[in-house]
């Protein structure tokens, strides 16, 4: 596509701009000896530097986004919510990051990767400090909503960042440990959220998820190395929509859009409705101990980084299998009673999310030769809409019939990834 396609100029590579310069210091420190490409390598300072801003950055984001999950039971007790009304500060958080993540993605191609991705994390970390101090349900539900359109500055232009800045042999690797900052701090925020909330109250542990984030925010501002290969240019609504429409057409990418959707409806619908099936009867589990069971995020920290290895070996198709295979299993799993059971449950149903959106949302930045930014936004929007619906469904499923409805809402997700996930991709068209 041409810069017209796209709705920005075209980014130019310097490097390729320039063949036949030597490269300077920040070049020669981001690539072999002799090497023209400065884009960042592995066993680079530079490269570790990104990795790490990304990595605090992600973190930050995911625990923002997602603090008041493992606190649903606390904020039904203290504001007097039914599941469902309790989950809406979940949802209304993640459904206006989807909504804001294509005008945010646009504008980064004007502002730059770097500086909405600061604003943005600064933004919602600043949001998160008010949040603890609403009066009730529709002032949380509101400030949740206006922190997830601050939020999507980063996911809207991280992957959009790392396929410009990191050089292709290391991106898997890059994006395996942004992906893995995101389930730290989305694990970080529920256990110790959890245990203030059980000494201190839920708002006390809403306001330390917020300074915490603050201090990620700052860190994610002293390491991010600047943007070299990006060039801003101006934004025209009628070529950003050709190049979404171009983006929704290409079949590749709508599959993908599909399972990061589906995936992520299965991860909602279980951990929004976790806190109330184990602080409910045979468990009546602590919150404190309800938030410690999402230490079970480590596995998806672990399988997010190993995700490239998984994918190199099995390859896209074989990948997406062991991811699914991984789901259905964990969601029968926890249909059995013993507390056991129900934990191994959710170690093999992380396991297997963060092994499908990891190779999902790499796929995306590959498959995209042009308006990355908003290919990842579309990716994103159908992924926190498959949160908002999947986490808001089994919350209502649930509080009818229980946990079987809830899990049976999530194994209806896994059986739609089937086709997108399993049947050969057709080659693009020439």
């Amino acid at each position: 596509m041409t810069s017209a396609d796209t709705g920005a100029a075209t980014p130019v590579r310097r490097d390729a701009a320039r063949p036949s310069a030597s490269p300077g210091p920040a070049a020669s420190a981001a690539a072999p000896a002799g090497s023209t490409d400065s884009r960042l390598r592995k066993g680079t300072s530079a490269y570790r530097r990104a990795n790490l801003a990304l990595f605090a950055a992600g973190l930050a984001t995911f625990a923002l986004l997602y603090s008041t999950q493992a606190l649903l039971p606390a904020l039904s007790s203290g504001l007097h919510l039914s599941p469902a009304q309790a989950s809406l500060t979940v949802t209304a958080s993640t459904g206006a990051l989807a909504v804001a993540l294509l005008p945010v993605s646009a504008l980064s191609e004007k502002y730059g990767r770097t500086t909405v991705m600061t604003a943005s994390v600064f933004g919602a970390s600043l949001l998160a400090l008010a949040v603890p101090f609403a009066p009730n349900l529709t002032a949380l539900v509101v400030l949740r909503a206006v922190q997830g359109v601050a939020l999507a500055g980063l996911p809207a232009t991280a992957m959009a960042y790392l396929a410009e800045e990191v050089h292709p042999s290391a991106i898997p690797s890059a994006i395996g440990l942004y992906v893995a900052g995101n389930s730290i701090g989305g694990m970080s925020s529920r256990v110790a959220g959890g245990a203030l909330a059980q000494a201190y109250g839920w708002r006390a542990a809403l306001l330390a998820v917020g300074l915490t984030s603050l201090a990620c925010a700052v860190a994610f501002r002293l390491l991010a190395p600047p943007a070299r290969h990006f060039t801003p240019g101006p934004v025209h609504p009628s070529a950003l929509w050709r190049t979404v429409r171009g983006h929704v057409g290409d079949v590749r990418l709508r599959r993908l859009y599909a399972l990061g959707m589906l995936f992520m409806a299965v991860f909602g619908a279980v951990y929004t409705v976790l806190g109330y099936r184990l602080t409910a009867a045979p468990y009546h589990l602590s919150q404190t101990a309800v938030g410690a069971i999402f230490l079970v995020y480590l596995v998806g920290t672990g399988t997010s980084a190993a995700s490239g290895a998984l994918q190199a070996r099995l390859g896209r198709r074989g990948a997406f299998a062991v991811a699914l295979v991984l789901c259905a299993a964990g969601l029968l799993v926890t249909l059995a009673g013993p507390l056991l059971l129900v934990l191994l449950g959710l170690v093999l149903i992380t396991a297997g999310f963060f092994t499908g959106h990891s190779v999902a949302s790499g796929a995306v930045s590959r498959t995209a030769t042009a308006g990355r930014a908003q290919a990842s936004a579309l990716y994103l929007t159908a992924y926190y809409v498959g949160n908002s619906v999947g986490g808001s469904v089994a919350a209502s499923a649930y509080h009818r019939a229980g946990w079987p409805a809830a899990a049976t809402v999530a194994l209806v997700a896994v059986a739609l990834c089937l086709r997108p996930a399993l049947r050969r991709i057709p080659a693009p068209r020439r």
